[in-house]
Parts: C-alpha cells; sequence; structure tokens
C-alpha cells in the first residue's frame, strides 16, 4: 500500500512538472511563427492530458468523506 501511495505521488509530481515545462514550451511559441502553430495546437492538447492525468491522480489520492 505504501509503495502505492508513494508511485502515485511521484507519478503526480512528475506529471506536474511536465506540465510546467509544457506551460514554458507553449508561452515561448505563443509568440512564434504560423507555421508553428500546428506545434503550439499539439503542446496545448497535451498540456490538457496532462491536466486531466493530475485531476484523476488528486482524486483518487483523497480519501473518502464519509456520508
Amino acid at each position: 500500500m505504501d509503495n502505492d501511495l508513494r508511485s502515485a505521488n511521484r507519478r503526480l509530481i512528475e506529471l506536474r512538472i511536465e506540465h510546467a515545462d509544457l506551460d514554458d514550451a507553449i508561452d515561448h511559441l505563443g509568440t512564434a511563427k504560423p507555421e508553428q502553430e500546428f506545434l503550439l495546437r499539439r503542446l496545448k492538447k497535451k498540456r490538457l492530458l496532462l491536466r486531466d492525468q493530475i485531476a484523476l491522480l488528486e482524486a483518487a489520492s483523497r480519501p473518502d468523506e464519509p456520508a
């Protein structure tokens, strides 16, 4: 159980770092040339997927609330 929790926390940290890196890349490409628009869209989609994965891991790590 502890190993699962640690690996989930580690994965969450890795996803947050990757998300922050994509934020930086997207900010940098925000002023890019029109021919880089496709790359910018791909990065934004990847960032959204990461955000969804982060939200799922955060929800799974929260304890259940009593009814």
